[in-house]
């Protein structure tokens, strides 16, 4: 494969057999039904890449490493922005309200958390009172004044909606970065530190 899954993608393909010798029943009847596992951030050995897998409860969360060579499909939340459901919950009814003005931004974004999963994968995980988390591809700043008025857009609507910022260098919240402190937690593959601005280099560097 080319192109390496990125954070938040959703694989296919993974197989009990490539879980920890000590992994939960609930993770290989994960895998054994067919569910996807969701790239995380760290580093993992050639040939790999760092996985979770997520059972039915929220707590059942497990880090694991999926070999290449086994992914069979690959979904990315941008993917899923125009992919509707059928369930009447408060995720489901912010997304449809948020959608048009996130398209009419001209931003690249996308769905990830349980909505990206259950709408990707069609495995029922959301409730009513699960968040919508969203992602937006941020090559370039994104001044706080602009991260303000993305915020001030969710808090419209009447589930907690949280997006990420994806910056060539990590991620950062959506809501840190439109916040007051100087410095944000920018999360990447190596490491989690506070930086003045997450699209700087030389600041990982310092």
């Amino acid at each position: 494969m080319v192109n390496m899954p990125l954070a938040h993608d959703l694989l296919w393909g993974m197989t009990p057999e490539q879980l920890p010798a000590d992994a939960p029943r609930w993770a290989i009847e994960s895998l054994s039904a067919g569910q996807p596992v969701v790239v995380r951030r760290a580093l993992s050995a050639e040939g790999f890449v760092a996985v979770g897998v997520r059972g039915m409860l929220r707590e059942q969360r497990l880090a694991a490493f999926m070999a290449v060579d086994s992914i069979a499909c690959r979904v990315n939340p941008e993917a899923l922005c125009n992919v509707d459901s059928n369930r009447d919950l408060a995720a489901v009814r912010a997304l449809r309200h948020l959608r048009p003005m996130l398209d009419d931004c001209g931003w690249v974004w996308g769905v990830s958390g349980s909505a990206g999963f259950e709408l990707a994968s069609g495995f029922v995980v959301m409730n009513e009172g699960s968040d919508l988390d969203l992602i937006l591809r941020a090559p370039q700043l994104l001044a706080r004044n602009q991260a303000r008025k993305l915020v001030e857009l969710f808090d419209q609507v009447t589930c907690r909606v949280d997006m990420q910022l994806q910056t060539p260098f990590g991620a950062v919240a959506l809501r840190e970065w439109a916040g007051s402190s100087a410095r944000v937690l920018l999360k990447n593959a190596h490491q989690a530190c506070l930086v003045a601005d997450p699209w700087n280099p030389q600041e990982l560097a310092a």
